[in-house]
């Protein structure tokens, strides 16, 4: 080796060493700053969830079930109406909608926040099945002293209105289904939209990023649930922000995870049901196509009658609630 080849060496090796520390470094601050930010935003979430909460306090009452806290809305008088709501809301869509307002003229109606979703809890130890969430329901209103009821279901609550009236018959006098996803047809935005359920990874992001991904992206989500028809402007009294709360991001994406599943394992036992039913559906559904859904159900429930709502969505409730509370009475009337 040269004089001039040790004089390289001895003063190269330093400098590669020094940019491979300053490299580390660099990737350390980076690792570091990146968990800052995730942390700033998780206390930032769970901060605007308490706000939120204060702004929204639960508006009924309280049941402990099966170690579950359920709740739920009594109002009105009469023959007992129960309302289950669809995914990734609370028990607000019916009050919002005016379905439920309409219906306590004439019943006496009992309206959940079904598990994980509102203010009813949602204890991991059990997977949250269409059956199991049904079974809950079943012994909440055993226990709140509830007899037969038409029970009505929006969307994925059209599952579990299903599973109700197939294993608790004691309790479902009758069916209006609204909207339902019935049949396990493919869903592409089902994988997606599941991630936030997973387990340790599903935490982080329903407590960092999900609830800002969530606004973002929410008035696009929105105006395909109410298309072709407009956004109805009785949804701006919504709590939106009573959705985009870690643990209800995580109820969602544990529900539509459970969708698919749950749907085919109901379809199978479709054609043992024996009570009046009326399958209700927007024409223009985006979300739970009537061909593929509504019109197959009628066929396989005996007696059931369809009724498709023109130039209407998914949420087609808002815009024609009359027309939901009159079936509620017609099943009603069938069931006596």
């Amino acid at each position: 080796m040269t004089q001039l080849d040790r004089v390289q060496t001895w003063t190269g090796s330093p400098a590669a060493s020094l940019t491979t520390a300053i490299n580390t470094n660099k990737g350390w601050i980076t690792i570091g700053a990146g968990a800052a930010a995730l942390v700033g935003t998780a206390w930032f979430n769970h901060m605007n969830s308490k706000r939120v909460e204060t702004q929204c306090p639960p508006t009924g009452e309280f049941i402990e079930v099966d170690g579950v806290r359920l709740h739920y809305v009594d109002r009105g008088v009469g023959p007992p109406v129960v309302l289950l709501h669809g995914n990734g809301v609370m028990l607000q869509d019916w009050e919002v909608s005016g379905v439920l307002g309409l219906a306590a003229e004439h019943h006496r109606v009992i309206a959940f926040d079904r598990p994980g979703f509102g203010y009813s809890s949602r204890p991991r130890s059990s997977a949250w099945t269409p059956a199991a969430q049904a079974n809950l329901i079943a012994a909440a209103l055993k226990q709140i002293g509830v007899g037969p009821a038409v029970v009505v279901g929006h969307s994925w609550g059209t599952m579990v209105a299903l599973a109700l009236a197939l294993d608790n018959a004691d309790v479902s006098a009758g069916l209006v289904l609204l909207s339902g996803y019935y049949y396990g047809s493919a869903r592409p935005d089902v994988l997606p939209a599941s991630v936030p359920a997973v387990p340790l990874l599903g935490d982080v992001l329903a407590r960092t990023v999900a609830p800002l991904a969530g606004l973002l992206m929410g008035p696009s989500a929105l105006k395909v649930s109410f298309s072709p028809a407009p956004v109805s402007e009785k949804f701006a009294d919504f709590p939106v922000a009573m959705a985009l709360r870690p643990g209800q991001i995580r109820a969602t994406a544990a529900d539509t995870a459970m969708m698919i599943p749950g749907a085919i394992a109901l379809s199978r036992r479709y054609g043992e049901l024996n009570l009046p039913v009326i399958i209700m559906a927007g024409e223009g559904d985006q979300i739970a196509h009537v061909d593929k859904h509504a019109r197959k159900l009628v066929n396989d429930i005996a007696g059931a009658e369809l009724r498709i709502i023109p130039e209407q969505g998914h949420l087609f409730h808002y815009a024609v609630p009359e027309q939901v509370a009159a079936a509620i009475e017609e099943v009603g009337d069938r069931a006596t």
